[in-house]
Parts: structure tokens; C-alpha cells; sequence
């Protein structure tokens, strides 16, 4: 499939700059595959598709302020940084800008020099290798001078760092957030509950991939950057239950959907097989819903 398919035109006066004060006050539209019929709800609505038995699946990645911006030390030009994944020992994984003149060897410094990297390495894609040198814990230093790492067509300055964060994130680790589950609040996801459906949590860190285009003319050869992901015995365990009890699995948003095909389409170890009890889920939901979309 040609990658031009995938272009649309978004006007920029339909893009919110500021997320609604209720998260489930969002635009929600249902499309039923069957008959194709369309409506046009708000996100709290969404509990009347779920039926008991159901099991939905909720990714608990927490987003890192992973936007860092410095200078380069020997010219003071100005620098900037994202945080993909961290490789242990003061290392990183990121994407640096401008990426033509940050090369191997180049020092940017941040915070007046409160925080020092170095890159070491030019990786695939534009990915850089950083290793920082600091005084203190990395992460105070981080909460102090990165920024959340917003969209690009998003202009407006994030006030609360919260809204930018599901209220179910647990696990620190990802670049980017699952923005499809944005919109539940603690009261929707208690009303789900009382409806008898079950809540799983997988965990998929954000990565490279999402932010990279793809430079290839067929969805087909585009390589797709690892991401880290962790599933469950647990949730492993109710997904197949959920299953042969004949109810639906449903994914929400494109991180636990393709956390979801991955551990159905690998057969090699217990949990993964246990995970899928066939080669692919029958029934996967996908909701991708941008919470900048009123």
C-alpha cells in the first residue's frame, strides 16, 4: 500500500490548543462495522458500546518531560533534545536538533550547565546516543528543567503537566502519550467497572518510531523502531478467560492494539502463548481518539 493514501488535510483552526477542563467531554465517534452506521457522541457515552464480559485494555505507560532545551558548549548555538529511551549508565537513546550539526563527539549543556551530554554514538533513523554527566538524581533534574514532549502542531504551552498523562499512568519510561486514553476520568472508568466489564494494563513505552516518517513509498517495507513492552501473567491470563467466555477484547488506542498483535503473533514463550490462545485476537476495538480533537 502507498504511503500517500495515508495523507489527509487537518485545517489548523480544527486542532484545539488546549485540552477541554472534563477529559470525557471529548468528541466520540462510534461507527458500527456491521451496518456502518455513524454517530456522533461524547467520550462519556462510550460505556453504552461496552457490554459485561468485556475486557478492556488500558496501556499504564507514564510520559518523562523527555524535551530538553540547551546550547552547544563550544558555540553556544541553540540545541534541543528528546529522550527516547533510556540505555542504563547515564545513556540515552534520542533525537537531537538540529540533527546536522550535532554530530558524534558534540557537547550540549542545559540549565547552566546543571545538566552535560555528550553524544557518543549516530544511530539508525537520526537517533543519537547521549551520555550525561550531572550532580544529584537525574530524575529531580529532569522534572526541573525538561518539558513535555507535545506534538508539534500542539503551540500553546502545557500549564499541568497531568493532562498530558492518563489518570491510570503508572510506569515512567515513554516519549510520547497514549493519547486515546486521555480522555477516561476515575468516575468513567468506575461506571465501566459497575457495568461488569474488566479492566486489563499492559505497559508500551512510546519510542522512536512514532516520531520518525516513514522515507519508503510502501506501508509494506517501512521497518518500525523497537519499543519496549511488558504483559502480565495476570492480564494474560484474563485476556484468554475473556475469550472463552465469548466476550471482547478491546484495545484502547494503537499502543495496546499493536502490544496486543505482538504477543498474539509470538508463539515462543508461555506468557506470549498464553497470552494469545491462537495465533491473533478475534476481536480487537480500536480507539484512537486525539484528546486535541473537540
Amino acid at each position: 500500500m502507498n504511503v500517500d493514501l495515508y495523507d489527509f488535510a487537518l485545517p489548523e483552526q480544527l486542532i484545539a490548543q488546549t485540552p477541554l477542563l472534563e477529559r470525557s467531554s471529548s468528541r466520540l465517534l462510534t461507527l458500527n462495522k456491521e451496518n456502518g452506521d455513524m454517530q456522533h457522541q461524547t467520550f462519556a457515552d462510550i460505556v453504552g458500546s461496552l457490554r459485561s464480559g468485556d475486557t478492556l485494555v488500558l496501556n499504564d505507560t507514564k510520559v518523562i518531560p523527555a524535551r530538553l532545551f540547551g546550547e552547544k558548549e563550544d558555540t553556544g548555538a541553540k540545541a534541543e533534545v528528546l529522550l527516547l529511551k533510556s540505555l542504563g549508565d547515564n545513556r540515552w537513546e534520542a533525537l537531537v536538533k538540529p540533527g546536522k550539526k550535532l554530530r558524534k563527539g558534540s557537547v550540549i549543556t542545559f540549565g547552566n550547565g546543571k545538566l552535560r551530554a555528550v553524544i557518543e554514538e549516530e544511530g539508525d533513523m537520526g537517533a543519537r546516543t547521549l551520555f550525561f554527566s550531572y550532580e544529584g538524581i537525574f530524575q529531580e533534574i529532569l522534572d526541573e528543567l525538561g518539558q513535555m514532549p507535545l506534538p508539534p502542531y500542539i503551540k500553546e504551552k502545557l500549564d499541568d503537566r497531568d493532562r498530558y498523562q492518563t489518570v491510570y499512568a503508572r510506569h515512567e519510561g515513554s516519549a510520547a502519550a497514549p493519547t486515546a486514553g486521555l480522555h477516561f476520568t476515575e468516575e468513567l472508568l468506575d461506571q465501566i467497572k459497575g457495568k461488569g466489564v474488566d479492566i486489563a494494563f499492559i505497559t508500551l513505552h512510546v519510542g522512536l518510531g512514532t516520531f520518525r516518517p516513514m522515507s519508503v513509498e510502501q506501508v509494506e517495507d517501512h521497518v518500525m523502531h523497537e519499543e519496549y513492552y511488558s504483559l502480565s501473567q495476570e492480564t494474560a491470563d484474563l485476556l484468554n478467560e475473556t475469550k472463552h467466555r465469548g466476550g471482547r477484547v478491546i484495545a484502547v488506542g494503537t499502543t495496546s492494539c499493536r502490544t496486543l498483535e505482538t504477543v498474539g503473533n509470538q508463539m515462543n514463550g508461555e506468557l506470549c502463548a498464553r497470552a494469545a490462545g491462537g495465533p491473533a485476537f478475534s476481536y480487537i476495538l480500536v480507539m484512537h481518539l486525539q484528546w486535541w480533537m473537540r
